[in-house]
C-alpha cells in the first residue's frame, strides 16, 4: 500500500526545509563576517587620522577615477597598494611627503594625457589622506591587486 503525502506533511517539509536553509544562510553569513574581520582587515589600527583621510577621499570623490580593492573607476591607477609601490609602506612621513609632492604637481600640463585635478588640499587633509592610503596598504587583500611591487 502506498502512503500518500498530505497537505500537512507537505507544509511541514516546506517550513522545515525553509527554516533549515535560513539557519544555514545566517550561519554562513556570520562566519564570513567574522573571517573578514579577523583575517583580512586591520580594523584595530583605525585612527582618527585614517577616518579623516577616508572623508577626504569621499569629499573629493577620488573613487570616480581611482579604485581601491577593485571598487571604483579604472580611469586612474588602483590605490590599494600605492604606498608599497612608492616604497613607503608603513612610513607615515614618507607617505605624506610623496603624496604631497604628487598632489601639488597636478595637473601636469602635458597635453593629451590623463591628468588629476588640483584639489588644493591643506597639509592636514594630505596627511590624513596619506594615513588612509597607508592603512589601506596594510589590508590583507589576498593578492589583490595583481600589479603589486613584489
Amino acid at each position: 500500500m502506498r502512503e500518500v503525502m498530505t497537505k500537512g506533511m507537505a507544509r511541514n517539509i516546506f517550513y522545515g526545509g525553509s527554516l533549515f536553509f535560513i539557519i544555514i544562510f545566517v550561519g554562513l553569513t556570520a562566519h564570513s563576517h567574522l573571517y573578514i574581520l579577523n583575517t583580512s582587515t586591520n580594523h584595530d589600527q583605525l585612527s582618527e587620522s585614517v577616518a579623516a583621510g577616508k572623508h577626504v577621499w569621499e569629499k573629493h570623490a577620488c573613487i570616480n577615477c581611482h579604485s581601491i580593492m577593485g571598487e571604483g573607476a579604472y580611469f586612474a591607477p588602483e590605490l590599494m597598494n600605492v604606498m608599497t609601490r612608492w616604497g613607503v609602506s608603513g612610513d607615515a612621513e614618507g607617505g605624506y611627503a610623496i603624496l604631497d609632492g604628487w598632489m601639488k604637481s597636478q595637473p601636469s600640463g602635458i597635453e593629451g594625457r590623463r591628468q588629476m585635478p588640483y584639489f588644493d588640499l591643506t597639509e592636514e587633509e594630505t596627511r590624513n589622506l596619506a594615513d588612509f592610503l597607508l592603512w589601506v596598504d596594510q589590508i590583507d587583500a589576498q593578492g589583490w591587486p595583481p600589479n603589486d611591487a613584489g
